[in-house]
């Protein structure tokens, strides 16, 4: 399935809802270059993985390098709403050290509320 991806701002903070694949090619590149886009305007950004059934190792690669980025311009990227492939995929690979990850988009928002 292809990567569907879905942008709203709530309360100044980027949600991207993500379903399908995030595979390396036009899946990743689409996920990319929509947050990188995003980033000089919301330093606040929420992926909410909730629908997204596999990731390989280039999908990965894209979420860290947009982790990377968000950070160096003074933002944060933040996980929600993790299946239990994608979760398991993260710990595995000992990036959920890494990211902030919550159950809900709902409680990524109160994480950057708090912070505010």
């Amino acid at each position: 399935m292809q990567l569907k991806l879905n942008l709203r701002t709530v309360d100044g903070v980027l949600v991207v809802d993500c379903a399908g694949r995030i595979i390396f090619g036009e899946e990743s590149a689409a996920l990319r270059d929509a947050v990188k886009k995003a980033i000089p305007e919301n330093k606040k950004i929420i992926l909410n993985l909730g629908e997204v059934n596999y990731i390989d190792s280039g999908g990965l690669g894209t979420i860290v390098s947009l982790y990377t980025t968000a950070r160096s311009a003074g933002g944060a990227i933040k996980l929600a709403s993790l299946t239990k492939r994608v979760g398991d995929l993260l710990q595995v690979t000992k990036l959920l050290t890494v990211f902030d990850v919550y159950d809900s988009d709902e409680q990524a928002l109160d994480s950057f509320r708090a912070v505010a």
